[in-house]
């Protein structure tokens, strides 16, 4: 049961993470507090800029908590690594292993993670009606744990989690399976995944790869066909390499828009005690990433 926090005048906030410049994230979350009357400000606390390693992240919050912050979003590559530092995690983090939103209460940092439960809602919204008996998930790290779990969440017949590295996607497999059911969900590797997409329904991809920052490809555009669909968590930019080729081989695809919009919607509510509009923050997502919003359609998907 996520803690709930009371409404408080002002909200100091930051994200944590490495190369988080592009980030639409603080203006997302300031234009809702601005419309919602709040004074709300989001910093950017970025690793590279500040010149500290991962593994500090304990020192970032410990620093955070007495600056007097409401709470922080976390990024690649410190959402595994901070669980060891908090006085509390949910359910939900806990079996993901990731955590991507602390909130600050009682001089406690607790701990969330919005990534599963804003991916299970654009899922939800975004492939409403498309089938899920088989899907694959490339990616075991943080996103891809929150994804497998999101899509086991919402109904998903079996998940397969493919990996650089085995180990990880086993490991994430057994822990998961623990949850859902171990019939449910299995791991292996990033090489098995022109096997693994033959029979599948869908392909959801949770690694940094399309990113402006590491761009190309993760998946051999010759494994997509057109019954097939292909979801994407990266969103800087919106049309990846791996999505322009799936249109192009007929899939329906979903971005990694309506993610973030999520998850920030879900972190939204747990540093004010407020529930932000959803479909407002869709559209501010639109303007920010220069895409205009076609009024009764899904924003964020393609039928």
């Amino acid at each position: 049961m996520p803690l709930k926090s009371e409404p408080q005048p002002s909200h100091l906030i930051g994200l944590i993470g490495s190369g988080i410049g592009p980030s639409l994230s603080p203006a997302l979350h300031e234009r809702e507090a601005d419309e919602l009357g709040l004074r709300y400000q989001y910093r950017r606390l970025d690793l590279l800029e500040l010149d500290v390693t991962p593994e500090r992240i304990s020192e970032l919050l410990e620093a955070a908590r007495l600056t007097g912050y409401t709470g922080l979003n976390l990024t690649h590559p410190v959402k595994q690594l901070v669980i060891a530092h908090l006085d509390m995690i949910s359910e939900e983090a806990a079996v993901v292993g990731a955590v991507n939103t602390v909130l600050f209460k009682g001089g406690k940092a607790f701990g969330y993670n919005t990534d599963a439960s804003g991916f299970a809602r654009s899922a939800m919204t975004g492939l409403a009606g498309t089938p899920m008996d088989q899907v694959v998930v490339l990616g075991a790290g943080g996103a891809g744990a929150a994804v497998a779990h999101a899509l086991l969440a919402v109904g998903a017949g079996t998940v397969r989690v493919l990996d650089l590295d085995p180990d990880r996607s086993a490991r994430l497999a057994d822990a998961l399976g623990a949850h859902f059911g171990r019939d449910r969900i299995s791991g292996g590797s990033a090489g098995e995944l022109k096997e693994a997409l033959r029979d599948a329904d869908g392909l959801a991809h949770a690694t940094p790869t399309g990113m402006r920052e590491h761009p190309g490809s993760a998946v051999p555009a010759a494994l997509l066909r057109p019954d097939l669909w292909v979801a994407e968590i990266v969103y800087r930019p919106l049309e990846t390499e791996l999505l322009t080729a799936a249109r192009a081989a007929g899939c329906r695809v979903l971005d990694g828009g309506r993610m973030a919009v999520f998850q920030a919607v879900d972190s939204f509510r747990l540093f004010t005690g407020i529930e932000p509009d959803a479909e407002r923050m869709l559209r501010h997502f639109d303007e920010l990433a220069g895409r205009p919003a076609v009024k009764g359609t899904p924003s964020h998907a393609d039928d």
